[in-house]
């Protein structure tokens, strides 16, 4: 298995479209993909069809089961009575976020046809304070699942990007980013702003103590050269695109068409995840008692260490985690719970770190957890004393 280097899917090579360039073979998980890598390298795509295997039929498509699954279930509820509490708790979800997904998924497809990759490369190798705060920045535009970033963030340190940077958009992206925050407004109201200020604060903090730890010595910094990223300004490349730009019919076209392509591939990148959260979230709703949210997760700091350890297991995109946290402040109450939730998925997570560990350093990766989880444990520690 491999990653979609446009959209950090994981895909099998056996049953992906694939394009060669510079003597390496790069596979994708859809056609749009590789057209979008494509065109960045001025490569041609006449003539690319399925792989010899086969393209993934519809049935096999992870929305399209996970989709059925809950179909199933929900009509299976009109039969047996145990699963109409199911019922009730799925559609007061989705009720509460279906417009807010809709307006995510269209953001996304603005952000991913209107913004380059080459700005957010720009602007993140150099060793400066600001660069810090530029990743955090760009990761709010970073419209992806959180393990669709992962591989984002490995790219951008093949660019050059420092790796405090990486850090710092890698903690940021999935829970500063505009998708998620639409999703958390819906479920939390004015609270998600705590939620969302204290992500941005723990990848802030966190980058800029990887800046001293580089400056000690105490984590790898990145060799790699980015000499293109030198000259490459994106306010030259703005007024460049704004030129060449004209309000035709036949453009206006290409644009409906490149926010809808990168909606939907945001969809089908996201939206599974944002299913099994949900079926997860009324599942318990409906079946788990209040009283054991009390015992094990509330709003105690023995309940923190429970949910941080919870977290830290379940392998759940930061879009399906929404819905499982609002689930832990619907039962307990403590909204600091719920963010230590989707936080430890992202300072935590074994897949993460892995990563980290192969691809940018040994010694960052295990000081991630080390730098971050305490400012989460905090962060949730004050949100339970404020939001009581």
């Amino acid at each position: 298995m491999v990653h979609d280097p446009v959209c950090g899917m994981t895909v099998d090579e056996k049953t992906s479209l694939s394009i060669r360039h510079e003597g390496e073979v790069h596979y994708f998980c859809s056609r749009r993909c590789l057209e979008k890598f494509a065109s960045e390298r001025g490569l041609s795509v006449s003539g690319v069809v399925c792989p010899p295997a086969g393209c993934k039929p519809v049935y096999k498509n992870k929305v399209f089961l996970v989709a059925g699954a809950l179909l199933a279930l929900l009509g299976a509820s009109f039969f047996f009575e145990a699963l109409v509490p199911f019922r009730a708790s799925f559609l007061e979800y989705f009720h509460t976020i279906w417009l807010a997904v809709l307006i995510g998924l269209f953001l996304g497809g603005v952000i991913d046809h209107y913004i380059p990759r080459e700005y957010i490369s720009r602007v993140l190798s150099s060793p400066r304070k600001r660069t810090v705060f530029s990743a955090v920045i760009l990761g709010f535009f970073m419209s992806a699942c959180s393990h669709g970033i992962l591989a984002l963030s490995i790219e951008l340190h093949k660019k050059g990007a420092s790796n405090a940077a990486v850090v710092a958009f890698l903690l940021a992206s999935p829970w500063a980013n505009f998708a998620v925050t639409i999703m958390l407004l819906a479920f939390f109201g004015a609270k998600a702003f705590y939620i969302l200020a204290s992500a941005v604060f723990v990848a802030l903090t966190t980058g800029l103590i990887f800046q001293r730890l580089e400056r000690l010595g105490w984590v790898e910094s990145n060799t790699q050269a980015s000499p293109m990223a030198e000259q490459f300004s994106i306010w030259s490349d703005i007024k460049k695109r704004a030129r060449a730009y004209r309000m035709t019919a036949s453009g206006v076209r290409a644009d409906v068409r490149g926010v809808l392509s990168g909606s939907a591939a945001l969809a089908d990148m996201v939206l599974w995840w944002i299913l099994i959260g949900v079926g997860v979230a009324s599942l318990i709703g409906a079946y788990v008692p209040e009283h054991i949210f009390h015992r094990f997760a509330g709003p105690t700091f023995l309940g923190m260490l429970v949910t941080l350890g919870i977290a830290t297991i379940i392998e759940v995109c930061s879009e399906g985690s929404a819905p499982m946290a609002f689930e832990i402040f619907k039962q307990t109450g403590a909204l600091g719970n719920s963010f230590v939730f989707l936080m430890a998925g992202v300072v935590t997570d074994y897949t993460e770190i892995g990563l980290l560990w192969h691809n940018v350093g040994r010694r960052v990766a295990l000081w991630l957890p080390v730098v971050a989880v305490p400012q989460v444990v905090l962060l949730g520690i004050i949100a339970n004393i404020i939001f009581k």
